[in-house]
């Protein structure tokens, strides 16, 4: 057993009202005043601490958070990497904690993430059962079928954002509840615990600020990341769609470069490429976004950027056939409707990325302003990272109820999680509606549980849960520009069906996701937007 020497701090944290940082840290917590700590605090190695999760340790700080009744037991700054260390190197090492629950309070439900499966479980969570804690990097769930929109002044970024806090406000207003931005780095089922990391502004903090909470049930929902192929250049170089900052982000650069294509001595070649948008997939996101493009380029940038526009144009690149889930006749319509409206279609695979140019599989060139990469969505590296049964794709592995079955109250749905194989059902696509529906499923079999007081830790094991999780697809709906859209209500690409394109379909989806943003405040933004965009078009103010 290691002996560790006893670490001294005299920092002092200063009071500060609900919502301030910490004046010594600058750290956030939702509905916590930070109050000031004793001296200097002295800690002894014991051994039996399991240190698998908790890396080396730096800095040791007492806090006490007393707002809303919750107390934090010493804090210590550990290295950003997790290693593995051995019993005799265990130290005995403590975070700031969300102390488990006690005899006679509700069981808490921790939820990572903020995306559809965690906030549609937020959502239908009976507060009365349990305590809720969601732990999250952004406050916010993305209504993603209309991000697109965003990206061309079509809709406003605080149309498509709902905060989390509006979705469940026993997070806001509950004594044991909480909000927590922070991004989790281990979970622990042992212990019954997980360990997270602050996440803020840059500039905010020299480092983050680190703590663990532990849970009764645990539902991870932390969703997934772009894949990249591991190609060259597509990380430093290529904009995602999946977030409203990747949306802010397209948009001040298609600004951008159409203000610098104006500038005097800029030279036709420059031009050309200042204006070139590239889209890398052809899946609903990237047709889309390539609709929605074709838009702005026909109606507003004809319209305010006289002297460029027959430089602007756009390219979507595709290793095989455009909405390749949707029916035959739906892809043909979408192509030839897509060529029509001004975007250039490419069969090809990306071999390189580099910072104004994209170097194709066949050695040719092909020069970018804007580069938009979606091709689809993959693990992310804290569901690598966590040593849990993994699905086919390397998604956490789970049961036909969405249980971990390898370990004890542990949940996964969304696109973070996928069927076992020996479940014999294959994983399902990592689609909004999928997720959406785990996380009704999983709030009834949750407020099952909880009536039947199952709620706390290894409670549960003798609690029937109810039929499985069963999926039934409802069909995909795809905007191609121009007031077109795709509707395609299969249940599968091997079943027949109702498929329809054109004008009714372009209503049918508007209607439906109009129906679908989840708070009236929000639709009632949505209709705004469409209806200010229809008289005097898009938005084209670059802002910061």
């Amino acid at each position: 057993m290691a002996l560790v020497r006893a670490a001294r701090s005299s920092l002092r944290r200063s009071g500060g009202a609900t919502g301030n940082y910490a004046s010594e840290r600058n750290i956030f917590y939702e509905g916590i005043s930070p109050l000031r700590h004793p001296s200097p605090v002295f800690e002894n190695a014991a051994a039996g601490f399991n240190s698998s999760y908790i890396p080396s340790m730096r800095m040791i700080n007492q806090l006490c958070l007393g707002n809303r009744g919750m107390k934090f037991t010493p804090q210590y700054h550990a290295q950003a990497q997790m290693v593995e260390v051995s019993d005799s190197e265990h130290e005995s090492f403590k975070y700031p904690t969300l102390e488990a629950t006690k005899h006679g309070e509700k069981p808490r439900v921790v939820v990572l993430g903020s995306g559809w499966a965690a906030c549609r479980f937020l959502k239908g969570i009976d507060t009365k059962l349990y305590d809720v804690v969601c732990i999250a990097p952004r406050n916010h769930m993305v209504f993603t079928p209309l991000l697109a929109s965003t990206c061309v002044g079509t809709l406003e970024f605080r149309s498509v954002a709902e905060p989390v806090s509006q979705i469940q406000k026993a997070l806001a207003k509950d004594p044991n509840s909480y909000f927590f931005l922070a991004s989790c780095t281990g979970v622990d089922a042992d212990k019954h615990e997980v360990y997270c990391e602050t996440v803020g502004d840059r500039g905010v903090s020299d480092e983050p600020y680190r703590f663990k909470v532990a849970y009764d049930k645990l539902v991870i929902a932390s969703g997934a990341e772009p894949l990249t192929f591991g190609i060259k250049g597509v990380q430093e170089h290529a904009f995602f769609l999946r977030e409203v900052q990747h949306a802010q982000e397209i948009r001040k650069k298609l600004l951008m470069n159409l203000m610098l294509s104006e500038t005097p001595g800029i030279s036709e070649e420059e031009k050309e490429r200042l204006l070139h948008c590239v889209v890398i997939g052809g899946g609903p996101t990237g047709v889309e976004f390539s609709g929605e493009l074709s838009d702005f380029i026909m109606r507003d940038v004809r319209q305010r950027y006289a002297h460029v526009k027959n430089y602007i144009h756009v390219t979507l690149i595709e290793a095989n056939e455009i909405l390749s889930s949707f029916d035959v006749g739906l892809r043909e319509y979408a192509t030839k409707h897509l060529t029509k409206v001004g975007v250039r279609l490419v069969r090809g695979v990306v071999k390189e990325v580099h910072a104004d140019k994209i170097v194709l599989s066949d050695g040719s060139d092909v020069p970018y302003g804007l580069l938009v990469w979606s091709t689809g969505v993959g693990p992310s590296e804290f569901v690598k990272s966590l040593n849990l049964p993994k699905s086919p794709g390397g998604r956490v592995g789970i049961d036909e109820w969405l249980r971990v079955p390898s370990v004890e109250d542990v949940f996964a749905l969304g696109d973070c999680a996928g069927f076992l194989e020996q479940t014999g059902k294959p994983v399902l696509p990592a689609l909004a509606q999928v997720a959406e529906r785990q996380g009704k499923y999983l709030v009834k079999v949750f407020n099952n549980i909880g009536k039947q007081n199952g709620g706390k830790a290894l409670s549960a094991k003798d609690i029937s849960l109810g039929d499985p999780f069963v999926y039934k697809h409802l069909g995909s709906m795809a905007t191609v520009g121009r007031y077109k859209a795709l509707v395609d209500l299969r249940q599968s690409k091997s079943e027949k069906g109702v498929s329809l394109a054109g004008f009714v379909s372009w209503f049918i989806w508007r209607s439906a996701y109009l129906t679908r943003v989840i708070s009236w405040r929000n639709r009632f933004y949505v209709a705004m937007n469409w209806g200010t965009t229809l008289v005097f078009g898009r938005d084209n103010t670059k802002i910061g």
